[in-house]
């Protein structure tokens, strides 16, 4: 079994979110900001899982439904829905989930490695499950929820240049 990457120590913070029936953690140092859902505006071509783009004080910001993304039931984007906006990798994108639920700081003995199901994939997005009072928690690896190359955050003046960047890296996704 693969050795877990990049782990959050103890002490540090973990937002959970909540997809259908799931929840999942995020490393609380990735989220930039939450905000409640506006509609987005599609983006031609892109995976089935970008929900399309939003203005975020000038920047165009890619939206990703988290739970399409994780091969779970699409979200039902409505006035209750929530964006995090996280930073990876240096851009930032945002996620579409259904609630944020908890801040939870993580212990020593909390995060178990995720089970092996045979599955690379599960590896790509689960850094690790942890077992708390309300069930178990997943806590995901955001750098896998865009792939390599695709749709960076545009400036408010990006122009046409930003455009080709943005066509040249959806056809390589």
């Amino acid at each position: 079994m693969a050795p877990l990457v990049k782990l959050p120590v103890a002490g540090a913070e973990l937002i959970t979110v909540r997809i259908g029936d799931q929840q999942f953690a995020i490393d609380i140092m990735s989220v930039r900001e939450i905000r409640g859902w506006a509609t987005s505006t599609p983006l031609p071509h892109a995976p089935p899982y970008v929900r399309g783009m939003i203005n975020l004080r000038g920047v165009i910001l890619p939206v990703v439904d988290l739970g399409a993304r994780l091969g779970l039931t699409p979200t039902s984007a409505d006035s209750s829905s929530v964006v995090v906006v996280a930073e990876i990798e240096g851009r930032q994108i945002g996620l579409l989930v259904e609630a944020v639920c908890d801040i939870l700081p993580l212990t020593d003995d909390m995060l178990q490695e995720a089970p092996d199901v045979g599955a690379a994939e599960v590896r790509h997005f689960v850094r690790g499950v942890m077992t708390t009072e309300t069930g178990i928690v997943t806590l995901i690896c955001l750098d896998e929820m865009l792939p390599p190359g695709a749709v960076p955050a545009t400036q408010p003046s990006g122009g046409a240049a930003s455009a080709a960047l943005s066509d040249r890296a959806l056809a390589t996704a």
